[in-house]
């Protein structure tokens, strides 16, 4: 099948975005032409629904009756969504002239692409990559994620490094292109996630499979970033603490299963020292908080693992956290030059 535009339905899941949607909305209107455009609304106690409504009549909208967070608030709305590509992008992301021309290219010209990234720099700072998702993530042994030009919270300027196609392990929540019909043969997100990481989950059951995920260089978006949830909040903290061993629980594979777990509930647990130690109490209770939730989570999740899981091409390094703090390696290219399989 030659996919055209038409064949695109870009979605937006929006929560109380109203300022966001005034401000982001008419680029990707202006620069998305022939795609249809959606916005499933997690229930906004704003204006969001009247904005649209008034003001962008061209834009389908789908209203939950309340807020079911990124994954199961994606999941109910993209049930009836027809469109053979679907783009899932936030509502603070800015899209330029062309953008999704190189992205269709490339699915048309490569049958095994199944997800998709742009590029994602900085909206506030053009010239600098974006904390979620940058030009592409990988993830370590152990289970970190991090990305081609962005690394724990270091974020690399934009000097055309990564001006590259390049097959990723995941691409970002923050922007990414898949099939609609992989999307539905892996059942979604998984909605226990709520929000953070279940893009990361979604791709690693992806690449199980054998699916091929590429970042897409000259295809950029601009993203503003923490705009439901602070980059900086305690409450991210607890999410990707949790959500992120939820994720080893549910497809780590199983000659690594045990060993990798207790490796992280250390390295967790000197996290939680750090902030404590550092005057950040509320992010140390989180890390707390999290490992409560796997208490109760643990059995359901296991139950989720696939009967035979033997996929070990999952990681590209084998601890991130020592190559940054102790090593000093703060960029992917740093990485690169000590192992050879990085892109």
């Amino acid at each position: 099948m030659i996919y055209k535009l038409s064949n695109i339905g870009i979605v937006i899941l929006n929560y109380n975005g109203e300022n966001f949607l005034k401000k982001f909305l008419p680029d990707i209107l202006k620069y998305s032409p022939n795609s249809k455009i959606y916005i499933i609304d997690n229930c906004s106690e704003d204006n969001s629904i009247e904005l649209i409504k008034n003001n962008f009549k061209k834009i389908n909208i789908i209203q939950l009756k309340k807020n079911y967070g990124y994954s199961k608030g994606y999941n109910l709305g993209l049930k009836n969504i027809k469109e053979k590509i679907l783009c899932l992008i936030n509502n603070d992301v800015k899209v330029s002239k062309g953008w999704i021309n190189p992205i269709l290219a490339f699915f048309n010209k490569n049958k095994k692409a199944a997800i998709l990234q742009p590029h994602i720099m900085s909206y506030l700072n053009n010239n600098k990559f974006e904390y979620a998702g940058a030009a592409g993530g990988f993830i370590d042994k152990l289970g970190y994620p991090f990305c081609k030009g962005r690394i724990f919270n270091y974020l690399e300027e934009n000097k055309k490094q990564y001006d590259k196609n390049c097959q990723i392990f995941w691409a970002s929540g923050s922007c990414f292109f898949i099939k609609n019909d992989l999307f539905r043969e892996l059942n979604g997100f998984d909605d226990d996630f709520f929000a953070h990481q279940e893009e990361i989950d979604l791709c690693w059951r992806t690449k199980i499979r054998g699916n091929e995920i590429w970042s897409i260089y000259n295809s950029k978006v601009y993203h503003l970033g923490g705009g439901t949830i602070s980059y900086n909040s305690s409450h991210k903290t607890f999410l990707n603490h949790r959500n992120n061993i939820l994720m080893l629980i549910k497809n780590l594979p199983n000659n690594l299963f045990f060993n990798v777990l207790f490796k992280r509930f250390i390295l967790d647990f000197i996290t939680s020292l750090w902030h404590l130690l550092n005057f950040r109490p509320r992010h140390s209770f989180s890390i707390i908080k999290a490992y409560w939730h796997l208490i109760f989570l643990f059995n359901r999740f296991k139950k989720k693992r696939h009967k035979s899981n033997n996929y070990d091409k999952y990681f590209k390094i084998n601890n991130l956290p020592y190559n940054y703090f102790v090593k000093g390696l703060k960029k992917f290219t740093d990485l690169k030059v000590n192992n050879n399989n990085l892109c």
